[in-house]
């Protein structure tokens, strides 16, 4: 592989893995572990309430790790889950997890706004479409192996 090419990958790969790494320090600052702010992300950006398959898709943590999140925001009386139908749940946010996800997952959902105020609307398009691009790719060439 071209070595320039495989500096670029690299290059992307640093500054996605440091991406994450502000993430998980937003999450500590908020006292959340990640899987916990990612399940409340989700719940906040879909206003309070989200299938449980959601939040697998949403978050990009695998079940076990969503599961043991709910768990632990249900025993706090962050959330609670119902059923919609057959076995499929819903999760809630309660009234103390509304309040609680206005006072940490707010904060960061405001961070990531101020944020982007740096980005036109081009420049948004374009990081769209370029990541939905690699997503694509990547699960096709995810699937020949």
């Amino acid at each position: 592989m071209d070595n320039q090419y495989n500096e670029q990958i690299q290059n992307i790969n640093c500054v996605v893995s440091e991406i994450d790494g502000l993430y998980h320090q937003a999450s500590v600052k908020l006292g959340l572990s990640d899987s916990e702010a990612r399940v409340l992300y989700t719940l906040y950006v879909s206003e309070g309430v989200s299938p449980i398959s959601e939040i697998y898709k949403q978050s990009g943590i695998g079940k076990q790790t969503v599961n043991s999140a709910l768990r632990k925001l249900e025993a706090e009386n962050v959330v609670f889950l119902e059923k919609i139908d057959g076995r499929a749940k819903q999760v809630k946010l309660t009234d103390t997890g509304r309040e609680y996800a206005e006072n940490t997952i707010a904060k960061l959902v405001e961070l990531e706004l101020n944020a982007y105020k740096c980005w036109n609307e081009k420049e948004i398009q374009q990081y769209l479409e370029l990541s939905r691009k690699f997503k694509q790719a990547f699960r096709e060439e995810l699937e020949k192996i």
